[in-house]
């Protein structure tokens, strides 16, 4: 049974997080929010700094990805590395998403090493920073439709193909790349593929200009004839037709919770900024029914009331996975309710604080635009809430489509 109070081993974790976003991120995130593409090298020290806690704690200091718990018959509820990233990765977004997403050893690749890796990919990768390589120009939400190719050469896979939208393509020190190794199979043919920077036949092509999270690289990158070793390939390189697809989406259960959490991250900073900007105007008694508080005030209450309710969610998720409970519906539910409502939330409280928080005196002009992009990637909120419907309805993705 979960309990919603915060475990009290993550409750220093929370505090350097907090204090990380506060006198780390803020300080420079209009800087690099008008300076696209400049690597943030304070982040090289601050990486660092993590670093040093990590060695000694058996759980995230920060935002690092989740891993997969060691033992199989650990007996009992267990608040483990998925639920503290989580609630790290909530207080860094407080600072702001950007940076955290460009941070050093920090990608989404990483999340998919954790997923889907055996145990001497785990050990050999440990330490990388992975970016992950989904989407193409022919293939966005539809992870299926993949037409980047793997082909099996000797020791060595070759792979041809375009990736776009690539978060942190040109810094990372590798990339994790899905890819078919046979189109005709379909779902159960993609696998994974760890192509470390420097790689014979990968190169990037162009950075992307953006609305927000402008401290993150996104990059495009092409693949010609790109020889990766065997090794490489995250899990089983069997090809299993009645598992279909279900081996490589593990990676969004492990991923999805996460970007919820930035985006109840990113709609609390904008919260308080909203309240501190009020303060004058709305006396924020909670004791009072809403029919006899102001228009701004009721606002607030309500939005307060749906970032409560994504929180939870993420939570919910991210426990799920700790505890090995099959989370794939809690998981894109929490990234489809967290997305929409981080975009809401910041939008609506620039509303509220009108030219305040329209200008870039303030943050929340930015945390306006960074919101959006959080109910985009790692599945559109159409897709989350298609992947929740075949959950409850119990229907496959050719069943309802």
């Amino acid at each position: 049974m979960i309990n919603l109070e915060t475990p009290r081993k993550f409750r220093g974790l929370i505090a350097q997080a907090r204090q990380v976003a506060g006198q780390y991120y803020r300080p420079i995130s209009r800087k690099y929010d008008l300076a696209e593409h400049d690597y943030p090298k304070e982040l090289d020290m601050l990486a660092a700094l993590l670093d040093g806690m990590n060695a000694g704690s058996p759980e995230s200091a920060g935002a690092r990805t989740s891993k997969r718990q060691s033992s199989e018959h650990e007996e009992g509820v267990r608040n483990g590395s998925n639920l503290s990233t989580c609630l790290g990765i909530m207080e860094l977004c407080w600072g702001d998403v950007g940076l955290l997403l460009a941070m050093p050893r920090q990608g989404l690749g990483n999340a998919a090493i954790a997923a889907v890796a055996n145990d001497e990919q785990l050990k050999r990768f440990d330490g990388i920073w992975a970016a992950m390589a989904i989407t193409e120009p022919d293939c966005g939400s539809d992870s299926a439709a993949i037409r980047t190719t793997a082909v099996r050469d000797g020791d060595h896979y070759v792979l041809n193909g375009e990736k776009i939208f690539v978060t942190s393509g040109a810094r990372a020190g590798a990339v994790v790349v899905w890819a078919t190794l046979d189109k005709g199979l379909g779902r159960a043919a993609i696998k994974s593929f760890v192509v470390e920077h420097g790689t014979p036949g990968m190169e990037v092509t162009r950075l992307e200009k953006k609305l927000g999270i402008k401290a993150s690289d996104t990059a495009a990158i092409r693949f010609s004839d790109c020889r990766v070793p065997a090794e490489n390939l995250l899990g089983n390189p069997e090809v299993d037709v009645a598992k279909g697809f279900a081996g490589v989406m593990e990676t969004f259960d492990n991923t999805r919770p996460m970007v919820a959490a930035m985006a109840v991250g990113l709609a609390k900073a904008s919260l308080d900024r909203a309240r501190e900007l009020l303060q004058d105007h709305c006396a924020l008694d909670y004791r009072k029914p809403l029919l006899s508080v102001s228009h701004a005030e009721a606002q607030l209450y309500q939005l307060e009331a749906e970032w409560e309710a994504s929180r939870l969610l993420t939570l919910k998720a991210a426990w799920m996975a700790d505890n090995r409970l099959p989370n794939s519906k809690e998981a894109s539910m929490a990234k489809a309710k967290a997305g929409r409502m981080a975009t809401d939330v910041a939008l609506k409280c620039v509303e509220l604080c009108g030219l305040s928080g329209y200008g870039e005196d303030e943050l929340l002009e930015k945390w306006a635009r960074d919101a959006k992009i959080l109910d985009i990637f790692e599945g559109t909120q159409q897709v989350q809430l298609l992947i929740v419907a075949r959950r409850l309805l119990g229907k496959s993705s050719k069943e309802l489509k």
